[in-house]
């Protein structure tokens, strides 16, 4: 929905310590059976954006969405995390606080309309009591800490609202935080405003999200925070290399040292190596083409089309078919490099224009990853934990680390 990220075909690396399937899994009854009776939490799936773009209703079938009530009920997911997404561009227009808000309003309105179907939920010690009934419960998550402007009592505003956990920034520096993506380092880091936006975020409950974020921006977040910290949606950088978005092993191990976990994507932007380069030299391009409209508009003359541009580049970049191998494999690394208690899911459904890897293409399609875990070697009682149980201790945590 807000990410065109081109890929190209990936080049597996060989997981360690496990046995590779060598082919496509396909759900068994095993893995039906447990997708329905494990806790499922999926910390990243950008549904509100396109509520307000465009009304759909997600409590009946939903054509061409990945999120939907009936696809996440076959698919077993429980917990539902929705992306109050804004962009860089919101951010500097001065229009992400409202579009935040109209985001919460949509969700909001979701569950009125279906209150059989989904619940919102504020605490993890509510899943059990609000999922009864086979509702799918749907927390909030802010991707891009641009809403709460320069305010701190915005975060108070948020919470209140039920947002738990924020991304730091996104795709470009903001008052908070350094992105991975850009090329400038405005604040090497966190900006001083962003050490106290860690502070507030710890003394309220709200989950410290390092996903997005510059190297030094995740590290001092680690270091600064007082509970365990996550990375909503952020894949391993083993498999890409010079890719910052990605998270290094150092992050990595600092994370689950802190006793926060490390979410993995479904999209092959992350999980495929060049299209990780790809999208790197997307937002490069983007900050080329931006740089040389400002010459432009300087000098007087028509500016370049945008459009064309997109077009051009989706052209020049098609995306590719990635086995649910990529994603097994980044998991199969992360429980080896960070332990079995620190790993959990953050599809990024809806966020990455169906470029996703083959059989995760919707919330319907958490038997097949769960059928690949269980053949590679991982206990029920594993695949329980990455499902869903690492990321409510962790909220859990944070949530008791409140004063």
């Amino acid at each position: 929905m807000h990410r065109t990220l081109p890929v190209l075909l990936l080049a597996l690396v060989p997981a360690l310590g496990f046995a590779q399937s060598t082919s496509q899994p396909s759900a068994t009854d095993a893995a039906r059976a447990l997708a329905q009776d494990a806790v499922i939490v999926d910390t990243h799936i950008d549904a509100p954006g396109m509520l307000t773009d465009r009304w759909m209703d997600l409590g009946s079938d939903a054509p061409g969405r990945e999120f939907d009530y009936p696809k996440a009920r076959a698919g077993g997911l429980d917990v539902g995390f929705m992306s109050i997404y804004t962009s860089a561009k919101q951010d500097e227009d001065g229009v992400a606080w409202q579009a935040a808000n109209e985001m919460i309003d949509s969700v909001e309105a979701l569950v009125q309309r279906h209150p059989d179907r989904f619940a919102l939920l504020h605490s993890p010690g509510d899943v059990e009591r609000l999922r009864q009934g086979a509702r799918v419960l749907l927390p909030l998550g802010m991707e891009n800490g641009a809403p709460i402007g320069d305010d701190l009592a915005n975060l108070q505003f948020f919470f209140d609202r039920g947002v738990r956990y924020i991304t730091l920034a996104h795709s470009a520096a903001n008052r908070i935080a350094d992105s991975s993506y850009a090329i400038d380092r405005k604040w090497n880091g966190l900006s001083p405003f962003g050490r106290q936006v860690v502070a507030e975020m710890n003394r309220l409950g709200i989950m410290v999200d390092v996903s997005h974020v510059s190297d030094e921006a995740a590290r001092q977040a680690i270091e600064l925070s007082t509970v365990p910290v996550i990375a909503s949606h952020s894949a391993f950088r083993h498999f890409t290399p010079d890719f910052e978005r990605n998270i290094s092993d150092e992050l990595a191990k600092a994370i689950a040292a802190k006793g926060g976990v490390v979410q993995i994507p479904f999209g092959t932007a992350f999980v495929d190596p060049q299209g990780a380069a790809d999208t790197q030299a997307h937002f490069r391009a983007i900050n080329d083409f931006n740089q040389r409209n400002a010459e432009l508009r300087a000098a007087g003359k028509p500016e370049l089309d945008r459009e064309t541009f997109n077009r051009e580049w989706s052209q020049a970049h098609p995306a590719p078919q990635t086995p649910i191998e990529a994603v097994l494999d980044q998991i199969d690394y992360a429980v080896q490099l960070i332990g079995i208690d620190h790993v959990g899911i953050g599809s990024d459904f809806d966020g990455v224009d169906g470029e996703l890897a083959d059989g995760l293409r919707t919330v319907a399609d958490f038997p097949n990853l769960i059928s690949g875990l269980q053949a590679r070697g991982h206990s029920d009682a594993d695949i329980r934990k990455i499902l869903g149980g690492n990321l409510l201790r962790t909220w859990a945590a944070i949530e008791a680390g409140a004063r």
